[in-house]
């Protein structure tokens, strides 16, 4: 799906948009001909369909005055997306791109603006489950105020993929002030996360079947860029952001403590974990501080700003269970320690492998 030109033009395309006919997507559908095309204009350009894109060229092009208009400094990022199921409790992997996307922006206190998307179908796949994706990342990108303005689109033979692939890039403009980086924090700093952790990683494996759980368990997959806008008016002096994907938030921890050189110290008891996520991980030996999520941002903030930040966090919609869970130090520089709720203290080390089956 080759795409994109600003330009003043009607935003349902001025050309008449070809139609797929069969039930599942061939090799055909990858080939650059009349299939292709139809493939293209059917599922992706009926969904994305924006003045923008609408012309159809080889790239998007963006009035630097445009893009001015909101800040002083370009944020750009890419991510692929690979997950099994496709679609699962909560979302599905279009879904996913397109937050996951938008998050990795406004974790760097970027106004999310525009993204491609880049797909690689598996020969056979349904034609109405891609097209459900689309649509779904459509209205995602939609409610989220961004733009899907340019892509590329490839077949691969049964078997090449599981499948579906997504890859997406983003970019959004950093606001004049707004400085957060992972060696910014301080001894003292207060570290938040904004609800309930491990949802995502939960759903994910209960939905393959491996756990036969009677309690529905929800992916928190969402785009988190008006919680961080809330956040950051609230306390503008935040210093690091970060959302808890794969490795969840013993990762992001650990990588803030290294890259800062300061310890931190979390407490068992402050970590929001939903009834059934904590069961189904002691029933797997899993701990959920290395379980994904997809909703979830850890958060570095000075001492006198934490409350006002908890507060504001607090009456978001994505951030109603935050919580203060520990603080940066001056101790064990490098270090995460966790004090437990048996009165002891574990260091949180760095996950080694993986914890659990690949989800993304």
């Amino acid at each position: 799906m080759n795409v994109v030109q600003l330009a003043p033009v009607s935003p349902t395309t001025k050309r008449k948009l070809g139609r797929i006919h069969l039930p599942k997507v061939t090799m055909a559908h990858g080939g650059g001909g009349k299939a292709m095309r139809d493939l293209i204009d059917d599922v992706f350009v009926a969904a994305f369909d924006n003045p923008t894109l609408s012309t159809m060229e080889d790239q998007a092009r963006f009035r630097l005055a445009d893009l001015a208009a909101h800040g002083d400094r370009l944020a750009m990022t890419t991510d692929s997306y690979v997950i099994h199921p496709i679609r699962f409790p909560g979302g599905d992997i279009g879904k996913l791109a397109v937050c996951g996307t938008i998050n990795d922006l406004a974790v760097g206190g970027a106004k999310p603006l525009y993204l491609s998307c880049a797909v690689i179908i598996e020969e056979g796949l349904d034609v109405d489950t891609l097209r459900e994706i689309a649509g779904s990342m459509a209205r995602t990108a939609a409610a989220a105020g961004v733009s899907i303005v340019t892509g590329d689109t490839k077949v691969v033979n049964r078997g090449a993929c599981d499948k579906l692939f997504i890859n997406t890039t983003g970019i959004g403009v950093i606001r004049e002030g707004v400085e957060l980086g992972v060696g910014r924090v301080r001894p003292g700093d207060a570290i938040l996360v904004n609800g309930l952790l491990g949802d995502h990683g939960a759903a994910i494996l209960n939905a393959r079947g491996d756990m036969a759980l009677s309690t529905p368990l929800e992916s928190d997959c969402a785009a988190l860029h008006g919680l961080i806008d809330t956040l950051l008016a609230a306390a503008p002096g935040t210093r690091f952001l970060r959302d808890a994907t794969r490795g969840g938030i013993a990762t992001v921890l650990n990588e803030i403590a290294e890259a800062s050189q300061i310890g931190i110290l979390i407490h068992e008891e402050r970590t929001p974990l939903r009834d059934e996520v904590r069961g189904f991980c002691e029933i797997l030996g899993l701990d959920p501080l290395y379980l994904a999520n997809e909703g979830k941002i850890v958060c570095a903030v000075p001492p006198d700003q934490a409350e006002a930040a908890l507060a504001a966090m607090r009456h978001h919609p994505l951030g109603r269970d935050s919580a203060i869970i520990g603080h940066a130090t001056d101790g064990r520089p490098g270090r995460v320690v966790m004090h437990t709720v048996f009165g002891g203290r574990r260091i949180v080390d760095m996950l080694v492998g993986e914890q659990l089956p690949r989800i993304c």
